[in-house]
């Protein structure tokens, strides 16, 4: 068996890798703030309506939404720089047609295309895991994160400033610039991760969950404007239901799925991911309710009547708290976990929105409390990577960061649209236009507070792990990936076998799940000797220790399947012929067969846990039942049948 040399780490610098990757998230959070100041404009900009130009910031956000998952699984398979660099070629294009356009498709183009950076962030963050030194990783991770509120704030006031003094094109010519600047830095700086995990992409998989996404976002952002009973919105919403029935099962079936929604089901990354959905829908209420509340007009009573410029000025130190509290929060990931740190997170959340309910009077007021939430949003934003990568396979964590991206923007696009039905519902008329009340505002920021304790109580059930706090624990430097095949004795792949690595001392260092074809991928700290535990459902485990010396193919052998043997008897002689029958405790069928001619029987378990076994002669209708819980080896059952006189005696056609 040959293998290539392992690879070795660059050397480049810790700190200007995280200072790229990290500039990099900023410039994609920017994208999301980029024409806000531009909408009110844009009926007369580009001739159009004030629906048809918000589909300027809805045409970015489902481009980012649908690029997220696919760009992060390609990156796991393909090389997560060269998808980076990808992602800002997308986007350099996208700016482009937007400098140059001056119709309403060029424009809502140019801003689909920007979209596609939306998937930098969580590729970064596993670039970071890949290329950084064990202990720089935390704090690397905690400032990649607060990068998208980062960007957020400082959005706002830049993109308020350069409208205000330049032609809008200067928006998208900004775009482009910083772009091409962070291609170039990306080229020069950050290195291709060796960390690569083998397998086809799942084309169905991906066509499947970008079209679910789409129905369901689209219904989402332009509900408010179509009508939330309307036949639209409704048949998107079912249609996104349906779409995900069918995406579902493909993913469970298929080799190399999308999304390994088994992965995604281990109890520590579905809560984390659950947490999400609530801590973006809670962290995006700061964003798009404080600088529309600066806004409002004196005249009601309670606006400040700030300009855009002016206000987004006021929630640039909320940003800048982040840049401050990310090697705070990455103190707090280390020493008490990442599942504490997202607990810690969503609780100042939940409580900096019940003190915002009371703290309107004043922007200082105002702005404080914007502050206060964004030390929430920095430490629950900090934990959650650390969380996922420390319980998926290493070779995966660009996909699974990619995914808990996906359901944060869920939260996001669901906070967007309830910030923006609950202001146009609780309102009053001023001077001809209806205008929100202060009462609104307070009714979003009880639904956020609400958002953040969820999230906080999911995090309190998320189990703890001893990698949680550090993804990166056995990390020495030269990363080997090895990959190879699981297959029972007689070669058949053993499908969803579970192949994990540890060290010789016990220390964990990655798990990987087969698939269909029985095909693994592990990443491992560098050449050695580890323990591969082995383990598949209807298998005897295996544990052994290997010697690894070079990246390449390592192929596992399984023992053979559990079975289940016994003797069936009436009246003390065995009986031939009789039905054996294997069933769950829910009445699923597992397995069916016919004793021998001495009474034996011999059936294939593929599951362990608890089983029914029945047993019936055709002949006499004796009968017989018992539970049987399988963990291992189960010694020969003997199965002794019971005559019921009351049973109706067996009839025989003619």
């Amino acid at each position: 068996m040959s293998h290539a040399a392992a690879p070795v780490r660059s050397r480049r610098p810790a700190g200007l890798i995280t200072a790229v990757l990290a500039i990099t998230g900023t410039l994609v959070a920017l994208q999301q703030t980029l024409v806000v100041p531009l909408l009110p404009e844009v009926p007369k900009l580009l001739h159009t309506t004030e629906t048809n130009g918000s589909w300027l910031v809805t045409a970015t956000l489902l481009t980012s939404a649908v690029a997220t998952p696919i760009v992060s699984r390609c990156a796991d398979m393909f090389g997560k720089r060269k998808m980076m660099l990808i992602s800002l070629a997308t986007m350099i294009v996208g700016s482009l047609i937007g400098a140059l356009g001056h119709q309403l498709w060029q424009v809502i183009l140019g801003r689909s295309l920007q979209g596609f950076a939306a998937a930098l962030v969580p590729v970064g963050i596993s670039i970071m895991r890949d290329e950084l030194p064990r202990e720089k990783v935390g704090g690397a991770v905690a400032l990649m994160s607060a990068t998208l509120g980062i960007g957020a704030a400082i959005g706002l006031p830049l993109s308020g400033y350069i409208y205000a003094h330049f032609d809008w094109h200067a928006l998208f010519w900004v775009s482009l610039v910083a772009a091409i600047v962070m291609f170039l830095a990306i080229v020069l700086v950050v290195p291709e991760s060796a960390v690569r995990t083998h397998g086809r992409f799942d084309v169905v998989g991906a066509l499947l969950l970008s079209s679910a996404l789409i129905c369901f976002l689209l219904a989402v952002s332009k509900g408010g404007d179509w009508g939330w009973g309307s036949r639209t919105t409704l048949g998107l919403f079912v249609a996104a239901v349906v779409i995900a029935a069918a995406w579902v099962p493909w993913e469970l079936r298929t080799v190399g799925p999308m999304v390994d929604l088994r992965t995604a089901a281990r109890p520590p990354i579905l809560l984390t991911n659950i947490a999400s959905v609530f801590v973006g829908l809670s962290m995006f209420v700061n964003l798009v309710s404080t600088t529309q509340l600066l806004q409002m007009p004196k005249i009601t009573g309670y606006g400040h009547g700030l300009s855009v410029l002016d206000a987004g000025l006021c929630v640039l130190p909320a940003g800048l708290m982040m840049v401050v509290l990310s090697p705070v929060t990455a103190t707090i990931t280390k020493r008490w976990g990442g599942k504490y740190s997202l607990l810690l997170g969503g609780l100042v959340l939940g409580l900096s929105y019940v003190l915002r309910v009371y703290l309107t009077g004043s922007v200082f007021q105002i702005a404080l409390g914007a502050a206060i939430t964004s030390a929430g949003t920095a430490i629950a934003y900090a934990a959650m990577p650390s969380i996922i990568m420390a319980n998926a396979p290493i070779s995966e964590t660009a996909a699974a960061n990619g995914f808990n991206a996906l359901l944060r923007a869920v939260g996001t696009s669901t906070s967007s649209a309830m910030v923006a039905a609950i202001l146009s519902t609780v309102a009053i008329n001023v001077g001809g236009i209806d205008l929100p009340r202060l009462e609104a505002f307070h009714y979003i920021y009880w639904v956020a507070a609400a958002a953040g304790l969820v999230a906080a109580l999911v995090a309190f059930f998320i189990p703890s792990s001893r990698r949680e706090d550090d993804p990166q624990e056995t990390h020495s430097g030269r990363d080997v990936v090895v990959h190879g095949h699981v297959r029972d004795g007689s070669g058949r792949p053993a499908r969803n076998a579970v192949v994990t690595l540890l060290t010789d001392s016990g220390e964990k260092v990655d798990w990987s799940r087969a698939e269909a074809d029985g095909s693994y991928s592990l990443v491992l700290p560098g050449p050695g000797v580890y323990q591969r535990i082995t383990n598949a459902d209807g298998y005897h485990p295996r544990a052994e220790l290997v010697s690894i010396d070079a990246a390449g193919e390592y192929a596992v052998e399984l023992g053979t399947r559990f079975r289940l043997e016994g003797t069936v008897r009436l009246d003390g002689h065995p009986v031939d012929g009789a039905l054996v029958t294997i069933t769950t405790p829910l009445g699923e069928v597992e397995e069916t067969g016919h004793t021998q001619a001495d009474g034996s029987f011999s059936l294939r378990l593929d599951v362990t846990g608890r089983h029914v076994v029945s047993v019936i002669d055709p002949a006499t209708s004796a009968s017989s039942a018992r539970h049987v819980v399988v963990l291992g080896a189960v010694d020969p059952l003997t199965v002794d049948l019971v005559r019921r006189p009351s049973d109706p005696a067996p009839t025989v056609d003619a």
